[in-house]
């Protein structure tokens, strides 16, 4: 083939081509920013749990979520750190937040330089300050945040 026997200029074909090359880039865009904004979703999901079974007032359940642990009542002395009765008392109806009649996630994040969790910030009963709890990543498990 040489240059006079090439093909002829299509610019339907070149016109399909860029627009496919623009629908591809703007799907990777949108999809990377879903990722990005949705990062934290698993630990969100859990905290959003937790509350909710903070709110029926189900302590056991909510302590089973905070242990990731649904029959840790086969074996309380595991968690002989943070044992249920110690659970209810900063949790229950006489805890720093009371009885949680509403909760919303305001939102997530990662500490500074990584970490192997992610902090969830929480608004309970429309109080100004805010519940913050850590969520470990390898496990779900959940405590107050160092931060």
């Amino acid at each position: 083939m040489t240059l006079l026997d090439a093909r002829e200029y299509d610019p339907a074909r070149e016109r399909h081509r860029r627009n496919r090359i623009i629908s591809a880039v703007v799907l990777l865009l949108v999809v990377g920013v879903l990722a990005w904004m949705y990062r934290n979703w698993p630990e969100e999901h859990v905290v959003e749990k937790f509350f909710s079974a903070l709110q029926h007032q189900d302590y056991e359940n909510a302590y089973g979520i905070w242990m990731h642990d649904p029959q840790w009542k086969q074996h309380p002395e595991k968690y002989s750190q943070y044992p249920f009765t110690e659970f209810y008392r900063d949790w229950g109806p006489g805890g720093e937040w009371g009885l949680v009649k509403s909760y919303k996630v305001y939102g997530s994040a990662t500490p500074k330089g990584g970490g192997s969790g992610v902090i969830v910030e929480v608004i309970v009963n429309n109080r100004a300050e805010h519940a913050r709890l850590w969520v470990q990543k390898s496990d779900k498990t959940l405590t107050f945040s160092p931060y």
